[in-house]
């Protein structure tokens, strides 16, 4: 280690810089701190103390098949938070802007020493109970602190009851603001599950804040949009929402007073809704002086389309300082047939004057369904799922998406999922529902006949939903020659086609993939052979 140090004081300060750049700046103090006066100094610059991040991120232990979040924030090792509290907060403590910490070790960074400068603090994996206590906590956060604290991010672990979880997120998030007084930006961020996201119409309690600035929170519904809105956080200038689902209710809130210092306005939506010009248009028609804004809904009822004409109608021409508009829209319609259908390059026509952004679109008609649909996106496409993926799919690359759901009644063939996972290079969660058997069943020989097809990888999946796909892709992604499984896939699959594709779990070409799984979820079975365990000897089995 001696000689590693010796070789380090060799180099010009500006490559110094560079490397540790690169390196957890925990990582950094711990190990050079106090070798010699150069490295002291570098390592204390501004750019590595100003903020801590004392966390680091895991899997997390997967108790049933479910979707929860891949990582969750854990304590760093005893060792290197008691040196920092006993040796190195004391020392920089003056220089520290900003801290990132999770519960177990939060008492003692806090009590090592006091923080002048600190002015943005992130809470991880924190139950609400904890985070309300600790607040209230005068030896953690004194008046004095609780004034300086400009920025907050806080994000919650799931606790108790479905009731009790909602509820005690709504107090917390008003605690939040009675606490920090002079809070200029808040990221509440609990869960896109509907359990999890804040309703504040079954509490009385209401909350205010004049600083507030900058607002990312998960809600239930449309409702509690507006409620934010109404004017309790009248200096709002940011708002990113994320909506379980929007309704129109018979609760009288206001949807009228036009909202001037509303600068950025993001809106997602996952959930289908009929209800888009009776409650998105209204309330974006409020926010006049708006200069960037982003738009992910689904809509469905409309006999039209969405598409470039009707978005300047309804939303660029109401907001003349608009300079940045995103989004990702997705029409349903069941008034259209084959006949009557836009086709893909009538709806790009519209888009001939979105000269800064490159629009996709995609249509697609379901005739089982009698259903029409037409996809239009802004690229690159920024969101972490991309739902209903049909054969129509052009295939850009997409670098923000984990999570892809696939979608049609026509058959994905082998191609089909090599665009995939050559469009989604980070793919972590796929679903595939289809029907459809594959006309090209074979894995047939390339155009070179001595070379067979490229065998299809997922570098970082880790969770594959089959249970509504035919038996053709269950052998898709089993055999070890058209599909090349991770380790530690949790999977969910029917049972029934399962032992046919494997030969009653006895076939050698699925035997690799299927050694693979950690955790599979069987569709239609209860009781299983015991020859089971042997044909997946890594997995859980329910």
């Amino acid at each position: 280690m001696e000689y590693s140090y010796d070789q380090l004081s060799h180099l010009p300060d500006e490559i110094l810089m560079i490397i540790f750049k690169k390196l957890h700046n925990i990582s950094l103090f711990y190990s050079l701190i106090g070798v010699n006066r150069r490295l002291n100094k570098i390592i204390h610059d501004s750019i590595f103390t100003n903020r801590l991040t004392f966390l680091r991120f895991l899997p997390v232990p997967l108790t049933e098949f479910n979707d929860l979040p891949n990582y969750l924030a854990y304590s760093l090792p005893d060792p290197i938070v008691n040196r920092f509290c006993f040796q190195i907060l004391p020392k920089i403590h003056n220089k520290i802007e900003w801290l990132n910490v999770e519960p177990f070790s939060m008492k003692r960074i806090f009590l090592a020493t006091n923080y002048p400068n600190l002015s943005g603090l992130g809470l991880y994996n924190i139950q609400v109970e904890q985070a309300m206590h600790l607040f209230s906590d005068e030896t953690l956060f004194s008046c004095t602190l609780k004034n300086q604290i400009l920025s907050l991010v806080i994000h919650t672990n799931s606790n108790g009851n479905q009731i009790s979880r909602q509820t005690n997120n709504v107090l917390l998030f008003i605690h939040i603001f009675t606490t920090f007084t002079n809070l200029r930006v808040l990221n509440f961020d609990t869960s896109e599950n509907m359990f999890e996201c804040l309703s504040f119409f079954e509490l009385s309690i209401t909350v205010i804040s004049s600083t507030l600035l900058e607002l990312h929170v998960y809600l239930k519904n449309f409702n509690d949009c507006l409620y934010l809105l109404d004017g309790r956080f009248n200096q709002l200038r940011v708002l990113h929402v994320n909506i379980d689902c929007i309704i129109i209710s018979n609760l009288t809130i206001n949807n009228k007073e036009k909202l001037p210092n509303l600068k950025s306005f993001s809106l997602y939506c996952n959930r289908s809704t009929k209800f888009y010009d009776e409650s998105i248009l209204p309330l974006l028609h409020r926010m006049l002086n708006l200069e960037n804004l982003h738009l992910s809904v689904k809509v469905y009822g409309n006999k039209t389309f969405h598409n470039g004409n009707d978005l300047k109608i309804n939303i660029i021409n109401h907001m003349p300082l608009l300079n940045k508009f995103t989004f990702n829209i997705c029409s349903l319609s069941s008034f259209y047939s084959k006949t009557n259908l836009p086709s893909n390059e009538d709806i790009q026509k519209t888009f001939k004057d979105f000269k800064d952004n490159q629009i996709i679109s995609c249509i697609d008609y379901f005739q089982k369904r009698k259903l029409s649909r037409c996809h239009i996106y802004s690229y690159p496409y920024q969101l972490k799922y991309y739902d209903n993926i049909t054969n129509n799919f052009s295939g850009e690359l997409c670098k923000c998406v984990r999570e892809v759901r696939l979608y049609d009644e026509h058959p994905f063939e082998h191609e089909f999922f090599l665009r995939i996972a050559q469009s989604f290079p980070l793919l972590e969660k796929l679903t595939v529902i289809n029907q459809q058997r594959q006309n090209n069943k074979r894995f047939r020989k390339s155009k070179n006949e001595n070379e067979d097809l490229l065998i299809v990888k997922y570098p970082h999946l880790i969770q594959l939903n089959l249970s509504e796909a035919h038996k053709d892709y269950h052998e898709q992604f089993l055999f070890d020659t058209k599909t090349c499984l991770l380790n530690d896939v949790r999977i969910r699959i029917d049972y029934r086609l399962v032992k046919k594709v494997t030969r009653n779990f006895r076939r050698n070409t699925t035997r690799s993939n299927c050694a693979k799984l950690s955790y599979i979820v069987f569709r239609n079975k209860l009781k299983f052979p015991e020859h089971l365990k042997d044909y997946f000897p890594h997995a859980h089995i329910y």
